[in-house]
Order: structure tokens, then C-alpha cells, then sequence
């Protein structure tokens, strides 16, 4: 009977996974809740021998790949792929894929959100006024109608956001790579300097690849206009948490609402601690709708490769070779940002 290894969850329980592999005639083992280290969850894969992988914060490395006789898929029960190494799993044969689209609405909302509780001032004031001292005259608030948004990565997030943007009536700039298809009239396509050079706040819906890793450094921070807001929904590994701290602390930057931070689980307190900055713990893409449907989707998508039929998404290796966490190559880094800038 093949085995289907659940290498790590979010979630209270794994119900929903075990009834739909079960029921399916697949053997069904999950890891720990918590994502062990990447030397643990190789051993927990050479112990289990899986057709097919589902993992959702753990590192799934080429060393744990290699040592399965079988594998048919990588199920990352979620939309990015960091943690995959996607050239090693081609190596093997073995597809990739991940649930895209699930949390459309969510991340976008929390984009959204987060920029109205910077223009609303609604975190200061809501711990002012916990804190006894009512006084309207602290608050520093802005016409939402007057900001230029700058949406970098115009995929469906990038997308959702924008069409729950437009009733406020901002301006909103994008720039995405590869070059964008059909787009809004009243959406303008520009590069990333002249994005951030022109945007009070600029809104990332990125991948991490080692193309985009670090990309909002020293460099970009300088081109920014000052005093804008810098959103993240995406992967924390986007901005240099060490150039960002400068831009804060230099006030050339006007705030950072950050839900994911590079170091997480266990975020640099001097970033999301800072005055400047709003932190929510890597939770835009969450609600209960949500996550059943990326349980039961994952889930169905295994089964499906498992049972020889196409998995309906597939994730096939760029041709630039990017793979996980561990391959940040510097020379293409250098390549994409003379591109795109």
C-alpha cells in the first residue's frame, strides 16, 4: 500500500487529509504538528519510504527526496514553494504542485487591511486609548483617496487587491515580471524604481525565488519615495530585514506592515517590535474556509497523482533551475534586478 507522509500541519487535527487518503486505499502517516528540522524530516521519509509528500512550513530537501524508491508528488499544502527543492524532485520524476488559489480573498483582504489600520492610524490609537491617554490631537492620518499604491507581483493576489483598491479611488502602479497580459485602463505599468520612487505604499505579492530574495534592500530603499508604507503578505525573505531596520530608523521609510518576516517562527524582535512597524504572525492567508479548502484540495490532488491521473497544478521547474531555500544564487539575483529595475 503507498504511503502518503503528511510531514507537518497547522491546523488542530488531520481529519480531513486522513478520511480523503484513506478512503481513497492509501496509508496515511503525519509527522508532528510542528515542521521539525530539515535533518529530521529526511529521517522521517527514509523511515516512511511515501509515494507522495505533504508538507506545509517543513524543508523537503534533495537529501530526503533521494531516499525515497517511489515518489510520485510534493504536495505543498499551500501556495509557495521555498521550501521544496523542485530541482531535486524533478530528478525524481517526481511533480510539484500547490494549492494557488485558495486564499485569494484573504491575502488581499489582509493587504487591504493592513493599509487602512497605517492610513487610519487604528493600531497607535487603539493602544493609546488602552493605555489611558485619549487624545486626538496624536493622530497623523491620511485620505486613503489621496495615496498611490504600488502593487509589485500582479498574479492573482496582486490582482484581487487591486479590484478592492479601486472603489477607494487611489492611483495604483504595478510592475510585475514576466510582463503582465490584459490590464485595467486605469491601472499604469512601470518599472520598480519608478514604482517606488512614486508610491506611498507599495504592496508585495511576490514569490520568493533567489531572484526575488533580498530584493527590497539597501539599494530599493534608497529609490523609495520617503515616507511610504511597505506591505508584506508574501515571504518575509523579500526585504533585508537589517536595510529595512536602517530605512525605518533613518525615517526615510513611514512604516512596514509586515505579515511575514524573514527568521520566522522566530522573527527579529527589532523588526516587528519597531515603533513603525505593524506584525501580524504569518496569518493573511488564514480563515476557516480557507483552510478546509486547502486540506481537501491538497489531499485530492494527491490522490489523483496517485492514481496516474495529471494533478491539476503542477508546479514544473523554471527554467532559470530555481529550487529551494538552500540555491540563492547571487548572479541571477544581480541579473533579475538589473531587468526589472
Amino acid at each position: 500500500m503507498s504511503v502518503v507522509l503528511l510531514t507537518d500541519y497547522a491546523w488542530p487535527d488531520t481529519t480531513i487529509e486522513r478520511d480523503i487518503i484513506e478512503s481513497a486505499g492509501f496509508q496515511f502517516v503525519a509527522g508532528p504538528a510542528r515542521a521539525m528540522p530539515p535533518e529530521d524530516i529526511e529521517a522521517l521519509v527514509a523511515q516512511n519510504d511515501p509515494a507522495a509528500i505533504m508538507t506545509c512550513w517543513a524543508e523537503v530537501t534533495a537529501a530526503a527526496i533521494s531516499s525515497c524508491s517511489k515518489l510520485a508528488i510534493i504536495a505543498r499544502m499551500g501556495v509557495g514553494l521555498d521550501n521544496i527543492d523542485r530541482a531535486a524532485a524533478a530528478a525524481a520524476n517526481a511533480v510539484v504542485t500547490n494549492v494557488p488559489d485558495y486564499c485569494v480573498e484573504e491575502v488581499s483582504d489582509h493587504a487591504v487591511g493592513l493599509l487602512l489600520c497605517w492610513a487610519r492610524g487604528i493600531h497607535t490609537l487603539d493602544n493609546e486609548s488602552k493605555a489611558g491617554r485619549w487624545n486626538a490631537d496624536t493622530a497623523h492620518l491620511v485620505r486613503v483617496r489621496d495615496l498611490t499604491i504600488g502593487i509589485v507581483g500582479f498574479g492573482r493576489m496582486g490582482r484581487r487587491t487591486a479590484a478592492k483598491l479601486r472603489p477607494f479611488g487611489v492611483r495604483m502602479l504595478v510592475c510585475s515580471e514576466p510582463p503582465l497580459g490584459e490590464i485595467d485602463a486605469d491601472i499604469d505599468i512601470v518599472d520598480l524604481t519608478t514604482l517606488v520612487s512614486q508610491s506611498d505604499v507599495i504592496i508585495l505579492h511576490l514569490p520568493l525565488t533567489p531572484k526575488t530574495r533580498d530584493l527590497f534592500g539597501e539599494s530599493l530603499f534608497a529609490k523609495t519615495k520617503p515616507g511610504a508604507l511597505l506591505i508584506n503578505v508574501s515571504r518575509g525573505g523579500l526585504i533585508d530585514n537589517k536595510a529595512l531596520l536602517d530605512a525605518l530608523d533613518r525615517g526615510h521609510l513611514g512604516g512596514a506592515a509586515l505579515d511575514v518576516v524573514d527568521g520566522e517562527p522566530h522573527p527579529p524582535q527589532a523588526v516587528i517590535g519597531h515603533p513603525k512597524v505593524i506584525a501580524t504572525p504569518h496569518v493573511a492567508f488564514s480563515s476557516g474556509a480557507s483552510i478546509i479548502e486547502l486540506r481537501r484540495r491538497a489531499a485530492e490532488e494527491v490522490v489523483r497523482v496517485l492514481r496516474g491521473e495529471p494533478a491539476h497544478y503542477p508546479s514544473p521547474l523554471p527554467a532559470s533551475g530555481v529550487q529551494g531555500r538552500s540555491s540563492i544564487v547571487d548572479s541571477k539575483i544581480t541579473r533579475f534586478r538589473r531587468n526589472i529595475l
